[in-house]
């Protein structure tokens, strides 16, 4: 994977403005994971929903042979932009942040279930 870096815009908080993958790779595209447990059960706030997602989003990338080192592209869907900074902690305990993947964030009015507050899904591209 190779991170391109621009002069303009001004450097991005914690993404790559975009990324370039090498002809070979084997592309994962998942669906969106949200916070439901094993269990069935939703926990309460930003921290313990955005680690719970990123727990579940592991585990489809695994199962489809990828790790956190091959995600290129992670998109999030949230019901509010009040806690970014904790998206981002969170977010930092499982990507490599020296080498981060583009990103796109988008505000949404609701997820399919009132007490979701995150959605995220992710490219991986896994070397040949």
């Amino acid at each position: 994977m190779t991170i391109l870096e621009f002069p303009e815009p001004p450097a991005p908080n914690g993404f790559s403005p975009a990324v370039v993958v090498a002809a070979g790779s084997r592309i994962v595209h998942t669906s969106g994971q949200v916070a439901i447990g094993t269990d069935g059960v939703v926990p309460d706030g930003w921290e313990e929903q955005t680690r719970l997602v990123f727990r579940n989003l592991g585990a489809v990338l695994a199962a489809a042979g990828a790790t956190w080192a091959d995600v290129i592209k992670l998109t999030y869907f949230v019901t509010a932009t009040t806690d970014l900074p904790t998206l981002r902690r969170v977010r930092d305990e499982f990507v490599d942040v020296t080498r981060p993947p583009a990103s796109s964030l988008v505000r949404v009015a609701g997820l399919f279930r009132d007490d979701l507050l995150i959605e995220i899904e992710a490219v991986a591209a896994i070397p040949s």
